[in-house]
């Protein structure tokens, strides 16, 4: 695949660079991931005791940095998830900058009103994100004040240089996060809402866009997006390349952008995609149980994801 500038056309050099190697990455080489959400990275030393190597790209979790998080009617579990979040944009930011590896974000945004508990989840808030489309409304207020908020932590990311792989309003073909609970089409409009707000106003041209559902009413179109990814967590492991998924998903998207498995349970095979050459330019595994311990990859597949010469990976 050949290089592609980036939809932003003041993209700093460092994010037309990223993309570039994305694009030289996809079909002959697949850049491996892993998401973290905690300061101690629990996941990466696992990975680096078990493979003696470490992956090129770090997922990193925004969900704590939600401006409003209601604490007095959230559960222990949300209370601690938020806690171990507390400060991880300050080691995404000092691992970035003393390694060659690439930095994604996701974020599962609490709702911007409303919502208790982990109101990133529809059942957890009666926010309704169409209202967000409408002028004068308090949804609207609330998510530009959100978006404030948060592009002051990516703002130290451009200040630093460092382009991010940005994944916003990620699984909206699904109705689970409220940005999707009035389908695919609102969270579209959601997203383009965001990108003309923070490459016009904010200009965190360090971003690079991921677009991450796989329906085609979903997709906010070619001058918006710069890489198109899907989430897929198989219900069993099986060997697979994911070939059936990249397809599907560049009919229902589009075929002229890089692709990425943004977020897996099970790792692709890398003797399969060596053999098939599916152009997934990345693949990010899931945080937690899905890397540590063998309930869903096995050392073993581990061990031949990272030791694959059709891996990219740090040493």
């Amino acid at each position: 695949m050949k290089p592609y500038l980036p939809v932003n056309p003041n993209a700093t050099p460092e994010a037309k660079e990223l993309l570039a190697r994305l694009c030289q990455s996809a079909g002959k080489r697949i850049i491996t991931g892993q998401h973290t959400q905690t300061n101690p990275m629990e996941e990466i030393g696992y990975i680096r005791e078990k493979t003696g190597r470490e992956p090129v790209l770090r997922g990193f979790e925004l969900l704590g940095y939600s401006p409003n998080i209601n604490y007095k009617n959230a559960s222990e579990a949300c209370l601690t998830e938020v806690e171990e979040n507390k400060g991880t944009m300050e080691t995404a930011l000092r691992w970035a900058a003393s390694c060659d590896g690439i930095v994604t974000f996701s974020f599962h945004w609490f709702s911007p009103l409303y919502g208790e508990d982990k109101s990133f989840y529809t059942e957890h808030t009666p926010f309704d994100p169409q209202m967000v489309l409408e002028e004068g409304t308090p949804e609207r207020a609330a998510f530009y004040h959100d978006l404030d908020v948060i592009a002051e932590e990516l703002r130290k990311f451009r200040e630093a240089k460092i382009p991010v792989l940005w994944r916003p309003f990620h699984e909206s073909d699904g109705t689970w996060f409220w940005w999707g609970s009035k389908g695919p089409s609102v969270a579209r409009d959601l997203y383009i809402l965001m990108y003309n707000y923070y490459t016009d106003v904010h200009h965190l041209d360090n971003l690079l866009w991921v677009w991450n559902c796989r329906t085609s009413d979903g997709y906010p179109g070619d001058a918006y997006v710069d890489v198109i990814s899907v989430d897929l967590y198989l219900e069993k492991y099986k060997p697979t390349d994911y070939a059936d998924d990249y397809y599907a998903l560049i009919r229902n998207t589009s075929s002229a952008k890089v692709a990425a498995l943004a977020e897996v349970g099970y790792l692709p095979d890398p003797d399969l995609l060596a053999e098939s050459r599916v152009p997934w330019a990345y693949y990010m595994c899931w945080s937690k149980e899905f890397c540590i311990g063998e309930q869903y990859n096995s050392v073993d597949n581990l061990r031949r994801m990272y030791a694959s010469e059709y891996a990219v990976t740090l040493p």
